[in-house]
Protein backbone atom coordinates (compact mmCIF):
# COMPACT_ATOMS: atom_id res chain seq x y z
CA UNK A 1 0.00 0.00 0.00
CA UNK A 2 1.46 3.60 -1.14
CA UNK A 3 0.05 6.68 1.31
CA UNK A 4 1.23 9.95 0.36
CA UNK A 5 5.16 9.98 1.39
CA UNK A 6 5.15 6.39 2.02
CA UNK A 7 5.55 2.91 0.86
CA UNK A 8 3.74 0.18 3.34
CA UNK A 9 4.08 -3.20 2.34
CA UNK A 10 3.12 -6.54 4.36
CA UNK A 11 5.22 -9.71 3.22
CA UNK A 12 4.08 -12.42 5.63
CA UNK A 13 5.98 -11.73 8.87
CA UNK A 14 7.91 -8.71 7.39
CA UNK A 15 6.54 -4.77 7.36
CA UNK A 16 8.64 -3.02 4.83
CA UNK A 17 8.28 1.12 5.77
CA UNK A 18 9.58 3.06 2.88
CA UNK A 19 9.92 7.03 3.64
CA UNK A 20 9.13 8.11 -0.25
CA UNK A 21 9.73 11.65 -0.98
CA UNK A 22 12.75 10.72 -2.96
CA UNK A 23 13.13 14.60 -4.35
CA UNK A 24 13.54 15.95 -1.46
CA UNK A 25 16.06 12.93 -0.02
CA UNK A 26 13.02 11.60 2.06
CA UNK A 27 12.84 14.31 4.07
CA UNK A 28 9.86 14.64 6.90
CA UNK A 29 6.76 15.99 6.17
CA UNK A 30 3.90 15.62 8.66
CA UNK A 31 1.94 13.43 6.09
CA UNK A 32 5.18 11.00 6.89
CA UNK A 33 5.73 10.87 10.25
CA UNK A 34 1.56 10.31 11.42
CA UNK A 35 1.85 7.26 8.49
CA UNK A 36 4.95 5.58 9.89
CA UNK A 37 3.05 6.47 13.85
CA UNK A 38 0.44 4.61 12.31
CA UNK A 39 1.90 1.90 10.36
CA UNK A 40 3.72 1.20 13.61
CA UNK A 41 0.99 0.98 15.73
CA UNK A 42 -1.05 -1.41 13.35
CA UNK A 43 1.98 -3.75 13.12
CA UNK A 44 1.81 -3.79 17.21
CA UNK A 45 -2.05 -5.30 16.76
CA UNK A 46 -0.71 -7.64 13.98
CA UNK A 47 0.38 -10.56 15.31
CA UNK A 48 1.34 -11.69 12.04
CA UNK A 49 3.95 -8.88 11.85
CA UNK A 50 7.18 -9.91 13.73
CA UNK A 51 9.57 -7.70 12.17
CA UNK A 52 9.77 -4.15 10.43
CA UNK A 53 12.28 -2.64 8.01
CA UNK A 54 12.73 0.96 8.01
CA UNK A 55 14.43 2.26 4.75
CA UNK A 56 14.27 5.12 2.13
CA UNK A 57 13.49 5.68 -1.50
CA UNK A 58 15.81 6.99 -3.99
CA UNK A 59 19.56 8.42 -3.49
CA UNK A 60 19.19 9.00 0.59
CA UNK A 61 17.42 7.45 3.79
CA UNK A 62 16.24 10.89 5.14
CA UNK A 63 17.26 14.15 5.09
CA UNK A 64 15.59 14.86 8.60
CA UNK A 65 13.73 17.87 8.54
CA UNK A 66 12.48 19.93 5.02
CA UNK A 67 14.63 22.58 4.33
CA UNK A 68 12.66 24.15 2.31
CA UNK A 69 10.00 24.84 4.55
CA UNK A 70 12.15 25.86 7.90
CA UNK A 71 11.60 29.31 8.68
CA UNK A 72 8.40 29.13 7.96
CA UNK A 73 6.60 27.75 11.04
CA UNK A 74 5.79 30.16 13.75
CA UNK A 75 6.59 28.73 17.70
CA UNK A 76 3.23 27.15 17.80
CA UNK A 77 3.49 25.34 14.50
CA UNK A 78 7.32 23.86 15.46
CA UNK A 79 5.84 22.90 18.62
CA UNK A 80 3.08 20.77 17.42
CA UNK A 81 4.99 19.26 14.33
CA UNK A 82 7.92 17.85 16.84
CA UNK A 83 5.03 16.70 19.21
CA UNK A 84 4.39 13.95 15.95
CA UNK A 85 7.80 13.49 15.58
CA UNK A 86 7.93 12.69 19.62
CA UNK A 87 5.09 10.58 19.19
CA UNK A 88 6.19 8.47 16.32
CA UNK A 89 9.99 8.30 18.45
CA UNK A 90 8.16 6.87 21.30
CA UNK A 91 5.42 4.26 19.18
CA UNK A 92 8.82 2.96 17.93
CA UNK A 93 10.04 2.20 20.98
CA UNK A 94 7.01 1.17 22.80
CA UNK A 95 6.41 -1.38 20.14
CA UNK A 96 7.38 -4.95 20.64
CA UNK A 97 8.54 -5.78 17.42
CA UNK A 98 12.08 -5.55 16.01
CA UNK A 99 12.84 -2.20 13.84
CA UNK A 100 15.72 -2.18 11.70
CA UNK A 101 17.06 0.55 10.10
CA UNK A 102 18.63 0.18 6.12
CA UNK A 103 20.37 3.23 5.60
CA UNK A 104 22.28 4.33 2.25
CA UNK A 105 23.33 7.39 0.92
CA UNK A 106 22.47 10.17 3.65
CA UNK A 107 20.94 10.53 6.88
CA UNK A 108 21.13 13.25 8.50
CA UNK A 109 19.70 15.55 11.42
CA UNK A 110 16.42 13.61 12.72
CA UNK A 111 16.80 11.10 9.72
CA UNK A 112 19.68 10.14 11.71
CA UNK A 113 17.82 10.24 15.05
CA UNK A 114 15.10 8.05 13.21
CA UNK A 115 18.44 5.47 12.32
CA UNK A 116 18.60 5.90 16.16
CA UNK A 117 15.37 4.83 17.22
CA UNK A 118 15.53 2.09 15.33
CA UNK A 119 16.67 -1.50 17.55
CA UNK A 120 19.38 -2.58 15.02
CA UNK A 121 20.87 -0.32 12.44
CA UNK A 122 22.37 -1.81 8.93
CA UNK A 123 24.41 0.60 6.17
CA UNK A 124 25.63 0.78 3.00
CA UNK A 125 29.68 1.44 3.46
CA UNK A 126 29.54 4.26 1.84
CA UNK A 127 26.53 5.80 3.34
CA UNK A 128 26.90 8.69 5.34
CA UNK A 129 25.72 10.18 8.56
CA UNK A 130 25.24 13.81 9.87
CA UNK A 131 23.82 15.78 13.07
CA UNK A 132 23.37 18.62 11.05
CA UNK A 133 21.27 20.93 13.57
CA UNK A 134 23.78 23.85 14.41
CA UNK A 135 23.91 24.46 10.84
CA UNK A 136 20.60 26.03 10.70
CA UNK A 137 20.94 26.92 14.26
CA UNK A 138 18.44 24.67 15.89
CA UNK A 139 18.98 21.62 18.52
CA UNK A 140 18.41 18.07 17.78
CA UNK A 141 14.80 16.41 17.56
CA UNK A 142 13.61 13.36 17.26
CA UNK A 143 15.55 11.59 20.82
CA UNK A 144 19.09 11.95 19.21
CA UNK A 145 20.24 13.71 22.95
CA UNK A 146 18.60 10.93 24.42
CA UNK A 147 20.07 7.72 21.91
CA UNK A 148 23.00 8.99 21.07
CA UNK A 149 24.83 9.68 24.54
CA UNK A 150 23.84 6.34 25.72
CA UNK A 151 25.75 4.51 22.05
CA UNK A 152 29.08 6.28 22.47
CA UNK A 153 29.15 8.86 25.48
CA UNK A 154 28.52 12.73 25.97
CA UNK A 155 31.91 13.94 25.00
CA UNK A 156 31.94 12.70 21.83
CA UNK A 157 28.12 12.92 21.04
CA UNK A 158 29.05 16.52 21.90
CA UNK A 159 31.84 16.46 19.25
CA UNK A 160 28.93 15.07 16.89
CA UNK A 161 26.32 17.74 17.58
CA UNK A 162 28.92 21.23 18.00
CA UNK A 163 30.72 20.01 14.41
CA UNK A 164 27.99 18.79 12.82
CA UNK A 165 30.64 17.00 10.04
CA UNK A 166 29.58 14.12 7.91
CA UNK A 167 30.36 10.81 9.71
CA UNK A 168 31.41 7.91 7.83
CA UNK A 169 29.64 4.52 8.34
CA UNK A 170 32.62 2.90 9.13
CA UNK A 171 33.91 4.94 11.92
CA UNK A 172 29.93 4.46 13.16
CA UNK A 173 30.48 0.96 13.03
CA UNK A 174 33.95 1.13 14.86
CA UNK A 175 32.19 3.10 17.45
CA UNK A 176 28.92 0.45 18.01
CA UNK A 177 26.21 2.60 16.40
CA UNK A 178 25.68 0.72 13.34
CA UNK A 179 25.23 -2.60 13.46
CA UNK A 180 25.72 -4.40 9.82
CA UNK A 181 27.93 -2.56 7.14
CA UNK A 182 27.37 -3.83 4.14
CA UNK A 183 28.38 -2.79 0.42
CA UNK A 184 25.68 -1.14 -1.57
CA UNK A 185 24.88 -3.49 -3.55
CA UNK A 186 24.58 -5.92 -1.16
CA UNK A 187 22.86 -4.01 1.21
CA UNK A 188 19.03 -5.02 0.51
CA UNK A 189 20.12 -9.06 0.43
CA UNK A 190 21.93 -8.02 3.57
CA UNK A 191 19.41 -6.77 5.56
CA UNK A 192 16.85 -8.86 4.15
CA UNK A 193 18.65 -12.04 5.07
CA UNK A 194 19.06 -10.46 8.47
CA UNK A 195 15.38 -9.20 9.10
CA UNK A 196 14.47 -12.69 7.76
CA UNK A 197 16.13 -14.69 10.52
CA UNK A 198 14.52 -11.91 13.33
CA UNK A 199 11.01 -12.89 11.47
CA UNK A 200 11.18 -16.57 11.92
CA UNK A 201 12.97 -16.46 15.74
CA UNK A 202 10.76 -16.44 19.18
CA UNK A 203 8.88 -12.91 18.58
CA UNK A 204 7.37 -12.60 21.90
CA UNK A 205 10.51 -13.69 23.30
CA UNK A 206 12.31 -10.22 21.43
CA UNK A 207 10.10 -8.48 22.06
CA UNK A 208 10.26 -8.57 25.72
CA UNK A 209 14.18 -8.02 25.59
CA UNK A 210 13.51 -5.00 23.91
CA UNK A 211 11.67 -3.41 26.51
CA UNK A 212 13.87 -4.53 29.13
CA UNK A 213 17.27 -3.35 27.58
CA UNK A 214 15.43 0.30 26.98
CA UNK A 215 14.23 0.72 30.53
CA UNK A 216 17.68 -1.05 32.08
CA UNK A 217 18.95 2.84 30.79
CA UNK A 218 16.04 4.58 33.45
CA UNK A 219 15.67 1.61 35.90
CA UNK A 220 17.57 0.36 38.69
CA UNK A 221 19.38 -3.04 39.22
CA UNK A 222 16.30 -4.39 41.83
CA UNK A 223 13.82 -3.20 38.97
CA UNK A 224 15.18 -4.45 36.13
CA UNK A 225 15.68 -8.16 38.25
CA UNK A 226 12.14 -8.26 38.99
CA UNK A 227 10.96 -7.58 35.82
CA UNK A 228 13.28 -10.11 34.65
CA UNK A 229 11.43 -12.12 36.44
CA UNK A 230 7.67 -11.60 36.12
CA UNK A 231 8.54 -11.91 32.26
CA UNK A 232 10.05 -15.11 32.29
CA UNK A 233 7.25 -16.24 34.39
CA UNK A 234 5.24 -15.23 31.18
CA UNK A 235 7.58 -16.51 28.65
CA UNK A 236 8.17 -20.12 30.28
CA UNK A 237 4.41 -20.46 29.06
CA UNK A 238 4.59 -19.34 25.45
CA UNK A 239 4.29 -21.98 22.63
CA UNK A 240 7.85 -20.80 21.52
CA UNK A 241 9.34 -21.49 24.61
CA UNK A 242 7.73 -25.36 24.27
CA UNK A 243 8.88 -25.51 21.02
CA UNK A 244 12.19 -24.59 21.80
CA UNK A 245 12.88 -26.95 24.21
CA UNK A 246 11.66 -29.72 22.10
CA UNK A 247 13.81 -28.57 19.41
CA UNK A 248 16.98 -28.95 21.94
CA UNK A 249 16.18 -32.57 22.78
CA UNK A 250 15.26 -33.64 19.58
CA UNK A 251 18.85 -32.00 18.05
CA UNK A 252 16.62 -30.10 15.41
CA UNK A 253 16.46 -26.28 14.28
CA UNK A 254 13.23 -24.92 16.25
CA UNK A 255 10.28 -23.82 14.10
CA UNK A 256 8.89 -20.30 16.32
CA UNK A 257 5.50 -19.27 15.36
CA UNK A 258 6.10 -15.91 17.41
CA UNK A 259 3.21 -17.11 20.24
Amino acid sequence: MTQEHLIVEKSGPVLSLTLNRPESLNAFSPEMIIGLTSAIRDAQADADVQVIILSGAGRAFSAGGDVKTMGQADPAQAYEHIGKLNELILTMKATEKPIIAAVHGFAAGAGFNLALACDLIAAAEDSKFALSFSQVGLVSDGGGSYFLPRLIGPHLAKEFFLSAEPISAQRLYGLGVINFLFPLEKLQEGTTKLVLKLAHGPGKAFGKQKKLIDHSFTATLEEILEEERLTQTLMVQTEDHQEGIAAFKDKRKPIFKGK
